[in-house]
């Protein structure tokens, strides 16, 4: 299954939080958002809404 980030235009309510990550995780991570021309953030929403998508 080819990953796919969302669009990023769409604003929704939102809240922050902090995530301590690895750091060789970040960098797959940003590496990810460069290659799709997003952000980190959106690349970690995506793939956490993909996840309980597939698995609610």
């Amino acid at each position: 299954m080819a990953f796919t980030p969302k669009p990023t235009k769409q604003k929704v309510q939102a809240g922050y939080k902090t995530l301590y990550i690895k750091d060789e995780l970040a960098q797959k991570i940003e590496n990810l958002a460069k290659k799709h021309d997003t952000s980190f953030n959106n690349i970690v929403i995506s793939i956490l809404e993909d996840f309980f998508k597939e698995n609610n």
